[in-house]
């Protein structure tokens, strides 16, 4: 990715503190929490939902593998401006659908205003919440994914 577009939206700062974000929040569930930024849709992607885009980088990025079943993606199209939130089916046994559009509405309303790391920080906060109520940390638990932001080309 050329950082170009990246560095409009978020800074180095602001990354790091989405991927610390990530490691405080997973000291609390037994889930796995994966933010990926793309800066724009490859020509072969164009047509691709939002949602399908979403599902092939929740499974390239290893999601799809957690022992668990309970990994939230948060996927963002910066050229598009378009976000979607993936969770794992297990997560989707207990949390209705309508959990993650109030997430995204939150978020959004930050995005408006420009404040894009606030906004991804709101949503993985919210998503932590469901996760630790609903899959606490295990004495047993390792993290299975890095907490580093996911750029991706």
């Amino acid at each position: 990715m050329s950082k170009k577009l990246l560095y409009i939206y978020l800074n180095d700062d602001e990354l790091l503190r989405i991927s610390n974000k990530i490691k405080e929040i997973e000291k609390t569930t037994a889930g796995e929490l994966v933010v990926s930024i793309k800066e724009k849709r490859n020509f072969d992607e164009k047509k691709s939902s939002l949602k399908s885009l979403a599902e092939k980088e929740f499974v390239k990025a290893g999601i799809a593998k957690t022992i668990d079943a309970t990994g939230i993606l948060i996927y963002l199209v910066l050229a598009s401006k378009e976000f979607y939130i993936l969770a794992d089916k297990n997560i989707n046994e207990k949390v209705e659908q309508n959990t993650w559009d109030k997430i995204a509405k939150s978020m959004s309303k930050y995005f408006v205003e420009g404040n894009f790391c606030k906004g991804v920080l709101d949503g993985l906060e919210q998503a932590g919440k469901i996760l630790s109520t609903h899959f606490p940390i295990k004495s047993d638990d390792v993290n299975e994914l890095s907490d580093n932001v996911r750029i991706l080309n």
